[in-house]
């Protein structure tokens, strides 16, 4: 597998691995009955590439021309630049009817995966596609973004893993991370459960 930056072209192979890697939080916040699911939302902002779900954000993982995994790195300072793109998406894909919803949820969500501040480095939207998981895939994903990292010196590292996937938690912690906070989450409504969230954080080998 080789790793690279992401493209607009990628958005079909890579925005279900993206929204994999926490359906049910996207679908809490970004799923409107009758107007639009959550990767609708997600693919219309990954091609245009700005923000959070944009993806200038993202590296994806190809073998044999296919995209396997994708994943996404970024600092605090990327907290005002991302808001205003995600409200512009938002308000983009949604119009003012549906907007405000949309807006108020995702807000709620950062009770439970709150967005990273001052030098810290985060990674999200880590997954692998489930025909080529077991394969080490996940690994040399987590590896290739801590690289980026130690590249340009910012730390420390940290991610958020959903109590409701252990398998996730232990290839992390098999990867130096340890938990650090658990958040847990009321976040419910007809499209999705927010589930509790443990935070984690990389310790780099002495």
């Amino acid at each position: 597998m080789q790793f690279r930056q992401a493209a607009p072209e990628d958005a079909q192979q890579a925005v279900p691995l993206m929204y994999s890697s926490g359906p049910a939080a996207f679908d809490y916040v970004f799923a409107v009955p009758g107007y639009s699911d959550a990767q609708a939302f997600l693919r219309q902002a990954f091609v245009d590439g700005a923000g959070e779900f944009g993806w200038r954000n993202h590296v994806v993982g190809e073998l044999d021309g296919a995209v396997v995994a994708v994943g996404a790195g970024f600092g605090g300072a990327t907290k005002w630049p991302f808001t205003l793109a995600a409200a512009r998406q938002i308000l983009g894909h949604y119009g003012w009817r549906h907007a405000a919803g949309v807006i108020t949820r995702g807000l709620r969500v950062e009770s439970v995966i709150p967005p990273p501040t001052g030098a810290m480095h985060y990674l999200a939207h880590l997954a692998v596609s489930p025909s080529w998981r077991g394969h080490g895939f996940g690994s040399a994903l987590v590896g290739y973004l801590l690289d980026t990292v130690r590249d340009t010196g910012q730390g420390p590292v940290i991610l958020d893993v959903a109590t409701t996937n252990p398998d996730a938690q232990r290839l992390y912690q098999r990867l130096g991370f340890e938990v650090t906070r658990e958040r847990r989450s009321t976040l419910a409504n007809g499209q999705g459960r927010v589930p509790d969230h443990r935070r984690m954080q990389w310790r780099a080998p002495a």
